[in-house]
């Protein structure tokens, strides 16, 4: 499936906020224990910026999914490194969504200023390290049960792609 892709706006920002809420009770795609409001993520949505984008992707004028770069560490010396996150409506899950965005994300990153690619996953997540490990991300970290949800620790993976030399 390959709908187009645009910069979000913060007329976006409910749908944004619908699909990240709808992942939550899954335990496997974010660390959030609970929903968040459209007033919880207005700053988040605001730091996002022409190099560090926040983009949408629609299937007619419904918002289906969005992703978006985020700077890693927020230091000087790590501005050409950007976390890359991805989050699709549960209808759409599995259509291929994740690989258009993943592609237009590498894509991206020379006009970006981007050289590192990096994505923070759940080691359950399989779906999500399946889809990074196709497009050449290896695994540069493990950090075991560093994340408890619901009782049970879960490890975080970094998985990470050079994307310019």
């Amino acid at each position: 499936m390959s709908l187009p892709i645009r910069k979000a706006v913060i007329g976006d920002l409910p749908a944004i906020v619908e699909i990240y809420n709808s992942t939550i009770e899954s335990r496997a795609v974010t660390a959030d224990l609970t929903p968040v409001t459209v007033a919880d993520r207005a700053g988040w949505f605001h730091q996002h910026t022409d190099q560090r984008p926040l983009w949408v992707m629609e299937d007619g004028d419904q918002i289906v999914a969005w992703l978006s770069f985020e700077s890693f560490y927020g230091r000087a010396a790590y501005q050409y490194t950007a976390e890359v996150s991805i989050y699709i409506d549960q209808n759409v899950r599995g259509k291929g969504i994740g690989t258009t965005f993943v592609q237009a994300a590498i894509d991206a990153c020379p006009k970006l200023g981007i050289k590192t690619l990096l994505g923070f996953v759940f080691g359950h997540n399989e779906a999500s390290l399946r889809l990074f490990k196709r497009f050449g991300f290896e695994q540069w970290a493990n950090m075991p049960g560093v994340a408890e949800l619901d009782g049970i620790e879960r490890d975080l993976v970094i998985v990470g792609k050079r994307v310019a030399e």
